[in-house]
């Protein structure tokens, strides 16, 4: 997320409409066998591709610098990852070509010795030497360690659990939401307390990458001691680039230590390809087919650094990134991706008053697909609390106190008809207890979700819990200089909070309490983390209460 838009197209909406599904159509058929070929769909077979195999015992360096991950935990299975890079920092990750053989154990003690599960994979040289293991017919919401081995080299340990048993009445959850983690905007202080901090699962709400340079200083890190390459002191583009982004960010400890600690379950935004693009339409409008490009190689490496599954892996420039997640009976998550399928964002985005654009009831931020799929899980539901991570604001946010406001036309108050019938369907599903985790923005929010916004006595359907960044924005502050401007302008805020940090959110059978944690800085390591602010919310009675 940030303060630069487009400005307004010459265009009416159907023609950038057709112009997308033009650079679509081109994208599929002119660049042909290219494309065909850069982004495959399987793992190569065997004695194809890279055929030939390393002898892991040559492998001299240490190749686990970027640590290893779980994430998407089901009842009886879960996903370990890891990349092998002995030197992160350059193209080929310090490997050839070749195949290379790596183990894996899960064991219920963290000195394996009561094994569980073991096994072998390969890290192909096409996928940048990274794996991914899905480990089944595990014990349904239970605790595990894992790790991995190539030659000589064994990684860290990592902790992962599985889901409770489906139609398990699970009476505690504790998870935690984090986003926007802009490597040169700071350390990564607040994942360094999330790594020792007692949760079940950690959801990534997006914009785990910039595309932005790097210098060799790491921005506002300010690093004396050591010169980052002139690899990173450019905006990612290509494949080659977006994987050597991954590589550092992956690099910083504490991330590695977060990811070794809990289960993750990511979903991207914007940043990890480009700021604010919007299905094929990029922020500096370059042609589609170029850009479906860029998309497709940022969605490559973007799979290919986080721990999912292969049902994830993308198709060229597509990828199905929603997905349901179960927690017994007690939760049902259901991951959006709101930026994937989404129109253009109306008056050339930014900010501006709502308007027959921005409300074209046509218009939509899921996609009619992920829609009706949300909608259709809410009615099977059996949860008692339906959870949507997904990426931009979804409460109205009035950004000033002028009788028509202006609204941010890259949440959803840019697709108001999108979120009415989001809501509408919520209803007639009968969803009682609603909760909707969103990153992007930088500080942390808690918003009573109304019927009618404009309307304080209104019915609250829900809450909405937004994380703050990591790091983007760096340090911040408290009580940035519009909080007067938005507490007023938006009754239904309950909180409002510019540092860095992350937000805990535990789900019972009674209520839910969200813990906002903060850091006091980010541009020099250390500090340490502080409960800003604590909010429940009770079950069959919505609305965010200060405790």
């Amino acid at each position: 997320m940030t303060s630069a838009s487009r400005q307004p197209s010459q265009h009416a909406p159907e023609l950038r409409a057709a112009a997308r599904h033009l650079g679509r159509r081109r994208f599929l058929t002119t660049t042909g066998a290219a494309a065909a070929l850069a982004f495959a769909v399987n793992l190569p077979a065997a004695g194809a591709a890279s055929a030939a195999e390393l002898d892991s015992r040559r492998i001299g360096e240490n190749p686990f610098t970027l640590g290893i991950a779980s994430g998407d935990p089901l009842p009886t299975s879960v996903l370990l990852w890891t990349r092998l890079a002995p030197r992160p920092y350059e193209t080929d990750g310090g490997l050839p070509a070749l195949r290379v053989p790596v183990q894996w154990e899960l064991a219920h003690d963290s000195r394996f010795r009561r094994i569980v599960r073991r096994g072998s994979a390969t890290a192909h040289p096409e996928y940048q030497h990274t794996v991914h293991v899905a480990v089944s017919d595990l014990d349904p919401g239970r605790g595990y360690y894992y790790r991995f081995r190539t030659g000589s080299w064994i990684s860290a340990t990592g902790r992962t659990r599985t889901a409770p048993a489906t139609g398990t009445d699970s009476s505690r959850l504790r998870l935690a939401a984090v986003s926007c983690q802009a490597y040169h905007d700071g350390y990564y202080t607040a994942y360094g307390h999330l790594a020792e901090d007692d949760v079940d699962v950690v959801f990534h709400l997006g914009d785990y990458l910039y595309e932005y340079a790097v210098n060799s200083a790491g921005g506002a890190r300010g690093y004396t001691d050591r010169v980052l390459p002139d690899v990173f002191n450019r905006e990612t583009v290509t494949l080659e680039d977006y994987r050597l982004r991954y590589a550092l960010y992956k690099s910083d400890p504490d991330l590695r230590a977060a990811h070794a600690a809990h289960p993750f379950v990511v979903t991207w935004d914007d940043h990890e390809t480009e700021n604010n693009y919007a299905d094929g339409v990029s922020e500096n409008e370059d042609p589609p087919e170029e850009f479906l490009l860029r998309r497709a190689a940022a969605y490559r490496a973007y799979w290919e650094h986080q721990p999912l599954r292969r049902t994830q892996l993308p198709h060229g420039p597509d990828a199905q990134l929603y997905r349901r997640l179960q927690w017994g009976r007690l939760a049902q998550f259901d991951v959006l991706d709101t930026r994937q399928y989404r129109s253009d964002q109306a008056y050339g985005d930014g900010s501006h008053v709502p308007g027959p654009e921005s409300d074209d009831p046509a218009r939509t931020i899921t996609g009619a697909t992920q829609e009706r799929w949300l909608i259709d899980g809410w009615r099977t539901s059996r949860a008692l609390w339906n959870v949507v991570p997904q990426q931009v604001t979804f409460s109205q946010r009035k950004l000033d106190l002028n009788p028509v406001a202006k609204l941010s036309m890259d949440a959803w108050d840019g697709y108001r008809a999108s979120r009415q019938r989001v809501l509408a369907g919520a209803r007639s599903a009968g969803v009682d207890n609603l909760m909707v985790l969103t990153g992007d923005v930088h500080v942390g929010y808690a918003f009573d979700i109304k019927a009618d916004f404009d309307d304080p006595s209104s019915k609250t359907l829900g809450t909405e819990i937004v994380a703050t960044s990591v790091t983007s924005g760096k340090d911040g502050s408290e009580k940035p200089s519009n909080w007067a401007t938005y507490t007023e302008a938006n009754p239904h805020l309950k909180y409002y909070n510019g540092q860095r940090g992350y937000v805990t959110v535990e789900l019972g059978r009674s209520q839910a309490r969200a813990d906002f944690k903060t850091v006091a800085a980010v541009t020099t390591p250390g500090a340490a983390i502080r409960t800003a602010a604590s909010f429940v919310t009770e079950v069959g009675k919505q609305g965010l209460r200060k405790v």
